[in-house]
């Protein structure tokens, strides 16, 4: 089995719109938190020298999150192709989704900006969270 890479957030009071839930847009926050984490970790880059941009992101609402929740993102790889990838997550407040989500990310030259296959050292340390089971 493939493993997922597991963040927690803490609700901050900025991230709360006025009905006390966090606002849609700050859940696009905690996946990139979530995101920079797990490159910064697993990859072993700064997050100044992270040389992959996000080409799209798509983000389903499942219940709102509020101050007092503590929620966790869950991340993994759905898909690892030649220079892209999909990222994929759940964002669980005590054992429930709040919300799914995922990114295809793209790596890219950092002298061109143009995409470029992973290097060998990038794909082997992605490998093992490619087609986590989300339950898990």
């Amino acid at each position: 089995m493939s493993e997922k890479f597991t963040v927690e957030i803490p609700v901050q009071y900025r991230d709360l719109d006025p009905q006390g839930h966090v606002n849609n847009a700050v859940y696009a926050s905690y996946l990139e938190t979530a995101r920079v984490d797990y490159l910064e970790e697993v990859l072993e880059v700064a997050a100044e020298d992270i040389s992959f941009v996000v080409a799209t992101l798509e983000i389903e609402f499942k219940r709102p999150i509020t101050k007092g929740d503590d929620p966790t993102v869950a991340l993994w790889l759905s898909q690892l192709g030649e220079s892209s990838c999909t990222m994929d997550y759940e964002i669980r407040v005590d054992g429930t989704v709040a919300a799914t989500a995922d990114t295809t990310m793209v790596h890219i030259d950092p002298d061109t900006g143009r995409p470029s296959p992973l290097p060998d050292e990038v794909r082997a340390r992605m490998e093992p969270f490619e087609n986590a089971d989300p339950s898990a």
